[in-house]
């Protein structure tokens, strides 16, 4: 721990990908790029879906709230980063940190959540097909959202209450190009038992729980996939779910990227979080529109209004 004299924060201090000047115009032009394709990208699903009725269904329903939640997690981080760079700054307040780790824990939780809900879905709609308009019914649909959203704000605001009964050493910087839970602790003075044992019991939960359930949605699903005779029968069961389970491992893989990594704060371990914050949120806009027919003709749909309105 670093030295014990304890003081009032007003700040800290991210560091960031770069120490270089020479390198921060590239750092900015790069991550505005990501920043507004991954806006546009879920900002056009979620309009896909809202002006197609043919997309009013539980599973696009579910996607759109996955598409903002993506919106809102990329945005808790992103655009600091960029104003940092722009000013040649590393400062974020006291505040701006605490706000930042609320959010990133409530979307990030929020993904994880809808991922599974998803898979849920998929399982409902391969292995109960005569019966999912009875199971997936929209009281149903918005109640698993719901207690989504519960979950996640609440313990976002547990950990964010315990964050701000801390005293922080002299030492205010956080390696890291956002301020990361884990990284933050490191720096207090005071005990942060409380704060580690919901960290392990909730990074556990949100982790095996969610996950277990995915599995087990698509162990079901397979078996069922296998029991269909005809290749041509099997090979369209599995694209209803192919665009889902692309994102369910790109989100998992590189999530566990970063909890694998032997220090967060290193090159490797920044890399790997900025695949689980910004690249998944941009990646999962062309995963859907790409292999989804419905989700291309709305989108088609979209985009001719918009010329024709221009």
């Amino acid at each position: 721990m670093e030295p014990r004299n304890q003081t009032s924060v007003s700040e800290f201090l991210l560091l960031g990908f770069s120490q270089d000047s020479e390198n921060q115009p590239i750092l900015f032009g790069l991550f505005l790029s990501m920043y507004l394709v991954t806006v546009l990208g879920n900002l056009l699903i979620i309009v896909a879906v809202s002006s197609d009725s043919h997309l009013h269904t539980p599973m696009y329903f579910f996607l759109s709230n996955l598409s903002f939640a993506d919106i809102c997690f990329i945005s808790t981080t992103i655009p600091k980063m960029l104003v940092n760079i722009q000013t040649q700054s590393k400062s974020i307040t006291y505040a701006g940190c605490i706000a930042q780790m609320y959010f990133f824990m409530v979307f990030g939780g929020m993904d994880t959540f809808l991922l599974t809900v998803m898979a849920y879905d998929r399982f409902v709609a391969i292995c109960h097909p005569l019966h999912y308009t009875v199971i997936m019914n929209p009281w149903l649909c918005g109640l698993l959202v719901l207690v989504s959203w519960f979950i996640s704000l609440s313990y976002s605001l547990i950990q964010s209450l315990l964050m701000l009964r801390l005293s922080f050493c002299t030492n205010r910087v956080i390696p890291h190009f956002y301020c990361e839970l884990a990284q933050a602790l490191m720096l207090a003075c005071s005990d942060t038992l409380a704060n580690h044992i919901l960290l392990y019991i909730v990074t556990s939960f949100l982790g095996i729980v969610p996950f277990s359930g995915i599995l087990f949605s698509y162990s079901r699903i397979a078996s069922s996939i296998l029991r269909i005779p005809s290749a041509n029968g099997k090979y369209k069961t599995f694209s209803t779910c192919a665009s889902h389970l692309s994102v369910v491992s790109l989100f998992y893989g590189t999530g566990l990227g970063v909890y694998l990594s032997s220090d967060a704060s290193s090159w490797r371990g920044m890399i790997a979080s900025l695949m689980y914050t910004v690249v998944t949120p941009m990646l999962n806009p062309f995963i859907y529109s790409l292999r989804n027919r419905d989700i291309k003709r709305a989108l088609q749909k979209v985009l001719r209004i918009t010329l024709y309105v221009q």
